[in-house]
């Protein structure tokens, strides 16, 4: 059924729904969820919590669309070598982890069949995420898909801005912008001089970064502030996730898994 035709619950937002309508429909009539989780880190002249906000705004774009509950995000993460700036910090790698796989036990119990978790954060993190979702999904046999959006959509990234992305740089700085323009101080920034490319590999490391805007590619991702192109990368993005959500849950059903 599409998506505007189909009914829905009071809300998608579990921290905002009651038990008897939450029993109501889940599994019956939605056994989806998705799980934003991202971290606190200084982002250049956007917010420390973009991380956050990012998958939040993309879960309630994407929730009716692919008729799925929104769980509370994880709003604290495994940040790295950005935790040295103000305003952020990080949680240990196995307080992390064991928390993270707790919320998906958690909602595995909640008879959601299909857990999306909508990482707003890179690094080390990535990688607990995806070990997770393999360990809680033969667990719990419920099927977890991980996306880090930003990775995933730098074809997005590509056709908008016709170059690579960075981390609080054209990508992220466009998502905001589109969300909430007051969220990005684009007078406070400089210029060039305000980012620095990630290292290849065994080159060099740095604790604390040097920067707190890290361009992919040396040279590409700075920066923009235009809020047209802004919205057009905002709903690309919404609209690429919504159809891997998608996909992947038929492809699943396919298989009868």
């Amino acid at each position: 059924m599409p998506a505007k035709n189909r009914p829905s619950p009071s809300t998608r937002e579990m921290e905002r729904i009651n038990w008897l309508e939450f029993r109501e429909w889940i599994p019956a009539k939605i056994n989806t969820v998705l799980l934003p989780l991202g971290t606190i880190e200084a982002h250049g002249v956007i917010a420390n919590g973009t991380d956050i906000l990012a998958p939040v705004a993309m879960a309630r774009e994407v929730a009716p669309r692919v008729n799925a509950m929104i769980a509370p995000v994880i709003p604290y993460g495994f940040t790295g070598v950005l935790d040295a700036y103000p305003g952020s910090f990080t949680i240990p790698e196995d307080v992390y982890r064991a928390y993270v796989r707790a919320v998906l036990v958690g909602l595995a119990q909640n008879k959601f069949k299909n857990i999306i978790m909508l990482n707003g954060h890179g690094g080390g993190q990535t990688a607990i995420l995806a070990a997770l979702a393999q360990e809680v999904g033969r667990e719990t046999s419920t099927r977890i898909l991980a996306v880090n959006w930003w990775s995933y959509c730098s074809d997005v990234t590509q056709e908008v801005f016709g170059e690579d992305g960075g981390h609080a740089g054209n990508t992220e700085t466009a998502y905001l912008m589109a969300l909430d323009p007051s969220l990005v101080q684009k007078e406070r920034y400089t210029g060039p001089e305000m980012a620095t490319a990630i290292p290849a590999p065994n080159t060099w490391s740095a604790y604390p970064f040097p920067s707190s805007i890290l361009l992919y590619k040396d040279g590409q991702g700075y920066p923009t502030f235009d809020l047209a192109k802004a919205k057009t990368y905002f709903a690309k993005v919404n609209d690429k996730i919504t159809a891997l959500i998608d996909e992947t849950i038929k492809k699943w059903d396919l298989a009868e898994l």
